[in-house]
């Protein structure tokens, strides 16, 4: 006779048996694009989110891809450069579709496309992936569907089957809602199997091992809170770190088949344990994440492992400055730059628009007895090394340079738009364009430098955010560092909170530099969460301000341009 009885010790409990899926909230997206290539980007996003078969709303935008659409394209999706001109670009789109996806599984017909594209476009705004659960179509139909149902898994195909009323035509919105009707179809069929949950649905895909499965029990005794989580491996070394709103149910997911990442597959085959720091909040949980990332350089993360190696433009300390970049930095410099390259770019626009000498002779005050060089016999430089400027004479230029660093004034990025204007009225557009792409991109350096230094700038901050519970999350921030953390619950005097977090903070020491010896992720994550999701400022030993004549005034000018750069570059 068989014992149908589980054992006590192996009952499931209600987090094992999972989510069920009729209480899962899916976000249904498809994008259009200019390509499949590394360099192409994203010209449409449509999205809509569903539970319980029932469509709770939709998300549709034009983007400005900043480059021109090919005609391919154009003819396949019959969106044309005119289309996306005046629509947003991706810096302002990818934060309110992240918004509307939060907390949300995320479904896409052929899926690593769709994700992967807006995985790197939050990679290049340095915004962090929040690492959804994914869920394929293409590969739940290959799993689920036999051939002689469907001869492929093209979306127009499943669409057919499962009666859609939806024609998919290659625009975001109308794929979208077809794939939510494949979807359905799809999830039809899994029920007759069992498969009634999130969790057992992933398990259902082919990708999952047994060893894999085996591997959730390191997962088994992580709080529901949030924080920081370590995979360790075979020798106690770090083999990856991430942040979760959930421990527990973030973890999870890396042992089914919503975990896609070959490397992080990888990662996991090697993983013994997984340690885990409990945070107040998701601020104190990022924060920590890049600290541990910096400390450890866990070799399965990509990014972030080495916060402080920056590069920085800085004047040189002698009687005739010139620019030069530098990784150590100084009060006044320009930066930070993630690479050389980008950094040497910046120094040679930055040349274009002042008066600095860009020899790299080290010149006296007095007595010079250099030999102009080719630029002097052009009129591109004064020959202060032939002694035909004076220290005097040459100030000037430096003071130019070391205001628009600062933020005081922007001549500089004046002088460089008359020059564009003049390349215009040449007709040297070609060369225009570059010039146009060049000062963009000057701008958006100054910019963000000049903001970051402006908030490592504050010796103290604290500043709250509601917790959505009718509490708040509080941060105690230092020169641009977080010095303490904790969370004043519904119900609980936030104030005695307040001043227990600054009395037990961290003691920052400021070193010298615009960020005060903070990394820069550390001060773009930590300006991110001051600046949305309606947090307050508590108190501030001195007013937080960003300089009005800095190059914030021009930001203006550089959405400008790359909205234009699609035009010229159809235009070539």
């Amino acid at each position: 006779m068989t014992d149908l009885a589980r054992p006590p010790e192996l009952q499931l409990t209600f987090d094992e048996l999972g989510t069920p899926l009729r209480a899962v909230t899916f976000v249904v997206v498809d994008l259009e694009t200019t390509g499949g290539g590394r360099g192409d980007a994203i010209t449409e996003i449509g999205a809509v989110k569903v539970r319980g078969g029932e469509v709770l709303g939709e998300f549709a935008t034009l983007v400005n891809p900043g480059r021109g659409i090919p005609p391919m394209i154009m003819s396949l999706t019959g969106i044309t450069d005119a289309m996306v001109t005046e629509a947003p670009r991706i810096d302002s789109v990818l934060p309110a579709f992240l918004e509307f996806a939060a907390g949300c599984v995320l479904v896409a017909h052929n899926a690593p496309f769709d994700v992967g594209f807006l995985r790197a476009a939050a990679e290049r705004l340095d915004r962090p992936w929040p690492r959804p659960t994914v869920l394929c179509t293409v590969k739940l139909a290959r799993r689920v569907l036999r051939r002689d149902e469907a001869p492929n898994v093209k979306l127009a195909t499943l669409a057919r089957l499962f009666g859609s009323p939806t024609t998919p035509s290659h625009r975001a919105l109308t794929d979208a809602r077809a794939t939510v009707d494949v979807l359905h179809g799809l999830l039809e069929r899994v029920g007759p199997v069992g498969v009634q949950s999130l969790e057992e649905l992933l398990d259902y895909l082919p990708q999952v091992s047994t060893a894999q499965r085996r591997k959730r029990q390191l997962a088994a005794d992580l709080p529901h809170a949030p924080g920081v989580y370590l995979f360790r491996g075979p020798r106690e070394e770090v083999l990856y770190v991430g942040t979760a709103v959930d421990l527990r149910r973030r973890v999870r997911q890396y042992f089914t088949a919503g975990e896609t990442r070959a490397r992080v597959r990888e990662m996991v085959a090697l993983a013994e344990r997984v340690d885990v720091v409990e945070c107040a909040h998701s601020l104190e949980a990022e924060v920590r994440e890049l600290r541990l990332l910096a400390a450890h350089r866990p070799r399965y993360n990509r990014r972030s492992t080495t916060p402080h190696r920056a590069w920085w433009i800085v004047l040189t300390e002698e009687p005739f400055p010139r620019l030069s970049v530098v990784r150590r930095p100084r009060d006044g410099a320009m930066g930070p730059f993630r690479t050389r390259r980008a950094a040497q770019d910046a120094l040679e626009t930055l040349h274009e628009g002042s008066s600095v000498r860009r020899c790299a002779e080290r010149i006296p005050a007095r007595d010079q007895r250099g030999r102009p060089c080719a630029l002097a016999e052009i009129g591109r430089c004064a020959a202060p090394c032939a002694g035909r400027q004076s220290v005097e004479d040459y100030a000037p230029s430096v003071i130019e340079v070391a205001d628009l660093f600062s933020g005081v004034r922007t001549a500089v990025l004046e002088r460089l738009d008359g020059r564009l204007g003049e390349l215009a009225d040449q007709q040297r557009f070609e060369d225009a364009a570059r010039h146009r792409d060049r000062l963009a991109t000057l701008v958006r350096a100054l910019d963000r430098g000049q903001r970051l230094a402006a908030l490592a700038a504050v010796g103290e901050l604290v500043a709250a955010r509601p917790d959505g519970a009718g509490g708040w999350h509080l941060a105690v921030i230092r020169h641009g560092r977080l010095a303490s953390a904790g969370t004043a619950r519904r119900g609980v005097p936030p104030m005695p909170v307040v001043e227990m977090l600054r009395a037990s903070a961290e003691t920052v020491l400021p070193e010298p530099g615009p960020l005060r010896g903070a990394t820069a992720d550390e001060v773009i994550v930590i300006r991110r969460w001051l600046t949305t999701g309606g947090t307050r400022l508590v108190d501030s030993d001195v007013p937080w301000a960003e300089q009005t004549g800095g190059a914030g005034r021009w930001q203006r000018w550089a959405a400008k341009a790359d909205a234009g750069r699609a035009g010229y570059a159809a235009a070539d």
